[in-house]
């Protein structure tokens, strides 16, 4: 008995809390539903009662013969539903055409089931991969990405880490390298937020997961020494990561005793970029650049590992204007293993840097953000590895 009346007690409090969800529900959709109408309406125009408004959860309850409590069940997909009853529901909202109002489910629930991603910029292809295995377990639970620019920010003189918390979202990725971080703290200790593909900041309650990206320049930079290669240069890119790479780079130079020879040029991580910076290192100082003008081979470096795959098809791009040739005259490395890598005629040696899997233990980690707020803040590093395609050889004998 005590066993039944307690299964009772929990059944009459879920009917209360149901009538309590669809009352707000309802009053929700009016709100959300009523403005809309405004909006639409003519000025000085009086709305016609149920003239070209959507149904709602009320009409559903009355073209079902059942209550709007019940009708809020259904929809939540509680068990303490008959099977008639069910199916008398779902046949209204069939006939009907209702959907739940998201702005009202909102309201009623106070989360929007979306999470906020800020890139740092959509151009670059190593951030597709990256949204895949985020997107892969975020909408497995439901939630769904809203995207921004961090350049389109940057631009428009916006500030989007504040936008989506006024946006209400659930929760925010910050994927990549943004070179104006104040805002952020902010929106962190308010919101909870994972940082993907960057190692910066630090913030005390937002977790980061990122390439090891030191340990991947050298892989790179170690594999074109094992060719034989000793005048290796190294397009370098921007903030911590970038810093990293070029660690990473000038650590194994000095480790094979090659630090004399190594040089390091800027680059902003473009194809642009890559192909400028390949020019500076690919043309002596005496001889001006010239397409189809090789420089001579005593005074260029042997290989180029460059920054990012992008910057890489713009050094290769600098060599072929300059009559040298992928691999024969010049090997070349990229970073990111992005589809441009692996476009054939390119076919670029460079690092994978596991921006699949990347993206989808951001997503695990912001699940566990949203549960647990207040955790203290975690960091993953994933393992790189060197994917050897068609950039590289042996260097020709001087």
């Amino acid at each position: 008995m005590e066993r039944s009346n307690g299964w009772l007690g929990t059944h009459a409090e879920g009917q209360v809390d149901a009538q309590a969800e669809g009352r707000a529900a309802e009053r929700a959709e009016a709100r959300t539903d009523g403005a809309t109408a405004a909006r639409a309406a003519p000025t000085g125009a009086r709305p016609v009662a149920g003239a070209g408004r959507p149904p709602t959860i009320r009409g559903v309850a009355e073209r079902a013969g059942v209550s709007k409590s019940l009708v809020s069940l259904v929809l939540q997909g509680s068990p303490r539903v008959s099977d008639s009853k069910r199916q008398a529901v779902l046949d209204a909202i069939e006939e009907l055409g209702y959907r739940p109002n998201a702005a009202a489910r909102s309201l009623v629930a106070r989360r929007t089931h979306t999470v906020g991603v800020l890139l740092n910029d959509m151009r670059n292809p190593w951030f597709v991969e990256v949204l895949d295995g985020l997107n892969s377990l975020l909408q497995a639970h439901g939630l769904r990405m809203l995207m921004a620019d961090g350049r389109l920010d940057r631009r428009a003189g916006q500030d989007f880490a504040r936008t989506f918390q006024e946006l209400r979202v659930d929760g925010l990725v910050v994927v990549g390298t943004l070179p104006d971080t104040d805002g952020l703290a902010e929106v962190a200790e308010r919101l909870p937020t994972v940082i993907a593909g960057n190692h910066e900041p630090r913030l005390p309650h937002a977790d980061l997961v990122a390439n090891d990206d030191e340990r991947g320049a050298r892989l790179a930079t170690e594999h074109l020494i094992g060719l034989g290669h000793r005048r290796i240069a190294h397009i370098a890119g921007q903030g911590l990561v970038g810093e990293l790479r070029r660690r990473g780079f000038e650590a194994a130079m000095r480790a094979h005793g090659l630090a004399e020879s190594a040089v390091v040029t800027s680059g902003d991580g473009t194809e642009e970029g890559g192909y400028r910076a390949a020019v500076r290192l690919l043309t002596p100082p005496s001889a001006p650049a010239r397409p189809g003008a090789r420089p001579p081979a005593a005074q260029r470096p042997t290989a180029v590992f460059a920054f990012n795959d992008i910057s890489g098809v713009g050094a290769l791009s600098a060599a072929q204007e300059l009559g040298l040739r992928i691999p024969a005259d010049l090997s070349l490395v990229g970073y990111d293993n992005t589809y441009l890598a692996r476009i054939r005629h390119l076919w670029l040696n460079s690092v994978n840097n596991a921006s699949h899997e990347v993206g989808r233990r951001a997503a695990r980690c912001l699940l566990d953000r949203m549960a647990c707020p207040d955790a203290p803040a975690g960091q993953q590093l994933v393992a790189p590895e060197l994917e050897i395609r068609g950039s590289t050889a042996a260097p020709r004998p001087d």
